[in-house]
Formats: structure tokens, C-alpha cells, sequence
């Protein structure tokens, strides 16, 4: 059972690119799955075997395999290669023209065959990834409550009214490791504003991306939506909702229920899993980051992710320029989680470029989107 950084280890020794590598990581890893458990389930295992997308293989169980008393029978008895598999999911996908629909089958995939799943996302990733995330998953969740036919659980949704209950809720999760959790509230999807719990696609979408872009393991990942209630008129009148139908909670309340969750993922999970914060509200974003980060491993992808990718890119084209950044002015429209988060990123560069804090608070000006008024709303200059 060789691990994925084993994997990789041996496969970089070998002088492959990264995306090969990932490719090969996957592949691996699917390659191996529980052969031997598998051999030797007894026949009632079988048809779990199959519903359970990380051990389902379809058509691609070896024929050796299809001679035991689990699977006999329940797969047809053509024997495809992966890359057969691949192809034909590849086709399926091509054949939906929609974007939402190229979405339910990539999602409907995801429930029922990972390795498939996974590997059209690693082989094919500028064609797949707008559909899984940005910008195919905002529609998605805008529609994700009348969606939820034929997509198997992929997250845990806990509300609030399990507050009290949430470590238990946790290990009904069918994975007993868990190193990377994603989770929202729902306050802030993308530009859509308040969805509640029908932003748990972006959770699902986040944690595909480590997977395809970085190699992780999806088998310790784990999506989670906070229900805390939504102040969105249309989603509660959606007769087809499936979260808490009542304006959101907040004060002393909404703090336990956070406190609570990440305590019980500290210690089911351990204090080294990763917490990632995605879509809360700038109300609740920046406080609970600050809230929670000297005691736990946990980082606003907001805030933090898409600062760190714009202060790189303005670091790398220093050295075209030849202009350093302390000598530069930067204006930003608004100053939301992600304008104030690469502000304050950019002081930080330009401390560590000129040893100096930014002197002048004009260096970095937020202009009001509608107003055209210069502010911040939070304490950049320090």
C-alpha cells in the first residue's frame, strides 16, 4: 500500500514532469485499491464493493477478480483498460453541451467511479476544471438543491441545530483518516452571495483541485457545509431547499457552533489537519482566521490563497520591470476578503523588500466600486 508522496518520490527519480507524475499517482493508487480484500470478500460485500466510488472499478476489475465470490456476476464481462474507461467517460462528457450538465455527470461520476473521476480531471484538466469549479460551479450551486438526485454524499452537512452533537456527527464520515478539510457557511459563494447549504459545491469543487493539481489523496479529504440558516429570500421560498429554512444565526451562538466544529476535528483528525476556510462572509472571514490560526492549521483561501497568487505574479514581473515593488501604487476596486487580503500581502512584501513598513496608506488605495470613494475598512498600513 504504497503511499502517494511514495509514489511520487519514485516516479520524480525518474525524471517524469509533474503532471505525468500525477497521472502515474492516480493511476496507481486505483491500481491498487484492496485486491486482496476484494479476493476474498464474502459474496455480500460484493455489491457494496461496487457503490463504494473508491473501490468501484466497473469494467476495469481484472478477470481474476471477476472469478470471486464478491464481484461474480455483477460486472458485465467485458474487461476495459483504464485509458478504455477513461475515453469512454471522456465521450459521455463531450456529448452534453450544457455546462450544468457536463456538471451533473462529472459529479454523478464522482459518486459512483473516483479513479475515473480523477483521472479525466488530471488528463484533461483545462477542459474539465472550469466545469467542476469556477466558473460552472457557481450555477451549480445556485441549483444544487433540486440536483441532489442521483449524486451519492460526497460532504458532511452539519447544522447548527446539532450543535452539541458535531464530533459525533464527524465520524459518521466513512473515512476514518481525514488530513484536509474544506468548509464554508455558505454566507459568500463566489459573487452570488448567501446560498446557505447549497454551497457545499464549492467544498466538494475545492478539494478536486487538490487532488488533480497536487496529487492529494481524496480519500482524506473531507467537504463540509455549516448550515447556520440563509438570509436569501429565493432560496428559502425554494420548496426543493435542503438546509435549515430560517434566517441565519449569528452572535454568541454561531461562535460556539465554530468552536465546536473545530475542536472535533482537532481531536478526531488530529492537530496537524488542515482546516481551509472558503466562501464565509467578511463578517465572520477575518475574525475567525485570526481567530483560529495560532492554535490550529488553517488558512482563508480568500483572503490568503489569492493573495499569495497575485503577490507572485506582481513578484515575478519585478523582474521584468526592474521596478521594485516598495516603488510601486496599487488600487483596488472594493475591499472585500480578497482585496484586503493581497493588500495587506503587499505590505508585507514591501516590508520584506525595503525592511520598511508602507509609510505612505496612499500606496495602497481601495476605490469603492460604485461610489468611486477611497477607503479600508480594515487597518492595512500597520
Amino acid at each position: 500500500h504504497t503511499s502517494f508522496p511514495d509514489v511520487r518520490c519514485a516516479l520524480r527519480a525518474r525524471g517524469m514532469t509533474r503532471q505525468k507524475i500525477r497521472a502515474a499517482a492516480l493511476g496507481a493508487v486505483a491500481c491498487m485499491g484492496d485486491v486482496h480484500a476484494i479476493a476474498s470478500a464474502n459474496p455480500s460485500a460484493g455489491a457494496e464493493i461496487l457503490r463504494d466510488p473508491g473501490t468501484n472499478r466497473g469494467l476495469g476489475f481484472p478477470q481474476a477478480l471477476r472469478h470471486s465470490k464478491a464481484v461474480s456476476g455483477l460486472v458485465p464481462p467485458a474487461e476495459r483498460s483504464f485509458d478504455d474507461q477513461d475515453a469512454c467517460a471522456l465521450a459521455h462528457l463531450r456529448r452534453k453541451e450544457a455546462p450544468l450538465d457536463k456538471f451533473e455527470f462529472l459529479e454523478g461520476l464522482h459518486s459512483t467511479d473516483e479513479r475515473t473521476y480523477f483521472s479525466l480531471l488530471v488528463k484533461h484538466t483545462a477542459e474539465c476544471m472550469p466545469i467542476v469549479y469556477t466558473p460552472t460551479v457557481g450555477a451549480a450551486c445556485q441549483n444544487w438543491s433540486g440536483m441532489q438526485h442521483g449524486m451519492g454524499p460526497k460532504g458532511m452537512y452539519i447544522s447548527i441545530k446539532d450543535k452539541g452533537r458535531v464530533k459525533e456527527m464527524l465520524q459518521n464520515w466513512p473515512r476514518d483518516e481525514v488530513k484536509a478539510i474544506v468548509v464554508t457557511d455558505g454566507e459568500r459563494i463566489l459573487g452570488l452571495g448567501d446560498l446557505g447549504a447549497n454551497g457545499m459545491g464549492i467544498p466538494i469543487g475545492k478539494l478536486s483541485l487538490y487532488t488533480a493539481c497536487a496529487g492529494v489523496d481524496p480519500a482524506v479529504c473531507m467537504p463540509v457545509t455549516l448550515d447556520t440558516g440563509t438570509n436569501t429570500k429565493s432560496v428559502l421560498d425554494d420548496k426543493f431547499y435542503i438546509g435549515n429554512r430560517h434566517e441565519r444565526v449569528r452572535g454568541p451562538e454561531y461562535d460556539e457552533f465554530i468552536d465546536e466544529f473545530f475542536r472535533a476535528c482537532k481531536e478526531l483528525y488530529g492537530e496537524q489537519v488542515l482546516i481551509q476556510f472558503e466562501d464565509f462572509g467578511n463578517l465572520n472571514a477575518f475574525r475567525l482566521l485570526e481567530k483560529y490560526q495560532p492554535d490550529y492549521c488553517t488558512f482563508n483561501d480568500d483572503i490568503q490563497g489569492t493573495a499569495s497568487v497575485v503577490v507572485a505574479g506582481l513578484l515575478a514581473s519585478v523582474r521584468i520591470t526592474g521596478i521594485p515593488i516598495s516603488q510601486q501604487t496599487f488600487l483596488f476596486q472594493g475591499a472585500g476578503e480578497a482585496g484586503v487580503g493581497i493588500a495587506e500581502l503587499i505590505a508585507e512584501a514591501i516590508k520584506t523588500e525595503g525592511g520598511v513598513s508602507v509609510g505612505n496608506r496612499n500606496q495602497l488605495r481601495a476605490l469603492h466600486p460604485l461610489t468611486h470613494h477611497h477607503y479600508f475598512d480594515r487597518a492595512i498600513v500597520k
